[in-house]
């Protein structure tokens, strides 16, 4: 049965958007009935690092702290990423990774050494989160673990011996430490990264080099039966193709994807990248226009590996993106710590939107980073915490968590600055594991509405009904003192003429 819909929006509040004369007219037509790829839950993965306070006060406080806590890590935070079912973790970096050396984190805690993080401010690293406090945090919020391998500064007998020491289930000296240690069952590794960014910080090296050393240390990554994970190649970043294209070229064996790194800058340079909260219209729209360069820039990296790897045995991992500002006044520069506003939420949905196109190849993705570093899911201060428009966004796309993707064609909307344009509207539409359809919507443009016409094949549906995330504001974020300015409201509708308002997003499920 065709349904020709024209929906517009109703916030659970009570507020509506009427029609108005100036709005994008945008055109989504589907058959319910086709299927695309798996949207892998992973691709909501979140990372990490020991960088700033994203490690130490943003998640663990310590058995003894004041703040409540389970194993050392803060009972709110926990809490707060459960509701927004976290899949997967990576850890510990980033570009700490290749200078981590994992016996420095196990034993006594008191006796494990203190060390420079050279790369993030210069401050002392205790080594109090190792990896028995990881997969602590992991189980306790039911996620699994992708750890990034030291390639950069090890060697291939410690990287061997780490694996060996977390997985083995023999009376190996080192899965009996381990067992001494406090853990007797070995875990499971999700995924395992051989290196990170070894084009820069992880060794500046050329894809040709990197691979044979892949191919040296891959070879020692040894695991009891069902219990390897899979093997992260160190691939390139923003519109570099070249380490995709050598790395899927020349390693035949022991890989099991490549990772990319692209970070959103309004002003698309470092050094002056632009100001999280501070902003014009303008600023939001080169905002949009670098984030939407990913759909670029996927498409090229997947054509490289469709190439390649015609069978499409190789994922394609975007293990760090997201916004990336100039450091907040006041703050230690080396800790990235920014706030978020719905600037960011917007883009986020964006790129979930683009994922879910890509996911054929993309089976995973990393958000940097998950708490109090660049675009991040909380923030907190001592014992307060705080949402920011981000994580709303990940607790509203959490439907899409290993549900099927059903292939549609949008048309018209044009959101335009000068002679650049994207599109106003963007869009997901899967089933998701309960069997239910749900479609996402997001307007690109924070001054004009889309009238969003919907025609399906193969659907009897008479209603939207799920949540909205919009703001009066494009500055707008939540602050210690104003918890709730972005958060998101009911959404219902029957489906005749709804229209999109303008810098929202929508995700809701067909009645």
């Amino acid at each position: 049965m065709k349904l020709k819909l024209i929906a517009c929006a109703l916030l659970g509040v009570g507020l509506s958007f009427g029609c108005v004369s100036k709005q994008h007219d945008v055109s989504i037509t589907a058959d319910l009935s086709k299927e695309g790829a798996t949207i892998n839950k992973d691709i909501y993965g979140q990372f990490a690092e020991h960088l700033g306070r994203g490690i130490y006060e943003g998640i663990w406080v310590g058995h003894d702290s004041d703040i409540p806590n389970t194993k050392g890590f803060r009972n709110d935070v926990l809490n707060a990423l459960r509701d927004i079912q976290v899949p997967l973790v990576r850890w510990p970096g980033g570009c700490f990774a290749d200078e981590y050396h994992w016996r420095d984190g196990i034993g006594d805690p008191a006796k494990r050494p203190v060390k420079v993080n050279t790369h993030w401010g210069g401050v002392e690293e205790d080594n109090a989160v190792g990896t028995h406090e990881f997969f602590d945090f992991v189980e306790l919020l039911g996620a699994d673990a992708y750890i990034n391998g030291n390639l950069g500064s090890g060697t291939v007998r410690e990287m061997a011996e780490w694996v060996e020491y977390m997985t083995s289930d023999k009376n190996s000296t080192l899965a009996n430490q381990r067992r001494a240690n406090g853990r007797e069952e070995p875990w499971d590794i999700a995924y395992f990264g051989i290196g990170n960014e070894s084009w820069g910080c992880g060794g500046h090296m050329s894809p040709e080099y990197y691979v044979d050393l892949y191919n040296q240390f891959a070879t020692f990554i040894k695991t009891p039966p069902g219990k390897k994970p899979k093997l992260v190649a160190s691939g390139g970043h923003t519109e570099d193709t070249q380490w995709t294209d050598v790395l899927s070229a020349s390693i035949e064996r022991n890989m099991d994807g490549i990772s990319y790194h692209f970070y959103t800058l309004p002003n698309s340079d470092w050094s002056n990248k632009g100001h999280a909260t501070e902003f014009t219209e303008t600023d939001w729209f080169k905002t949009m226009e670098r984030t939407y360069r990913m759909d670029k820039y996927l498409k090229n990296n997947i054509a490289k590996l469709d190439a390649n790897d015609p069978e499409g045995k190789l994922g394609f991992y975007v293990d760090e993106w997201g916004t990336w500002y100039d450091p907040e006044p006041g703050r230690e520069p080396g800790f990235l710590y920014q706030q978020n506003t719905l600037r960011d939420a917007v883009l986020t949905a964006v790129n979930f939107n683009l994922f879910h196109h890509y996911a054929e190849r993309v089976h995973m993705t990393n958000i940097a980073q998950m708490v109090n570093v660049l675009q991040a899911m909380i923030l907190t201060d001592g014992d307060d915490m705080l949402l920011t428009p981000t994580y709303h966004v990940y607790g509203m796309y959490k439907v899409f968590q290993d549900a099927t993707s059903i292939p549609f064609t949008i048309n018209g909307g044009e959101y335009k600055q000068g002679d650049q344009s994207l599109p106003a509207v963007t869009a997901s539409i899967a089933k998701g594991q309960d069997g239910k359809v749900y479609i996402a919507l997001v307007n690109l443009d924070p001054a004009n509405e889309a009238e969003v016409a919907l025609d399906f094949d193969n659907g009897d549906y008479s209603s939207l009904i799920g949540q909205i995330l919009t703001a009066d504001a494009i500055t707008a974020k939540n602050t210690f003192d104003a918890k709730e300015v972005v958060k998101p409201a009911s959404f219902s509708s029957d489906l005749d003429e709804l229209v999109l308002p303008a810098k929202s997003i929508v995700v809701a499920e067909l009645k």
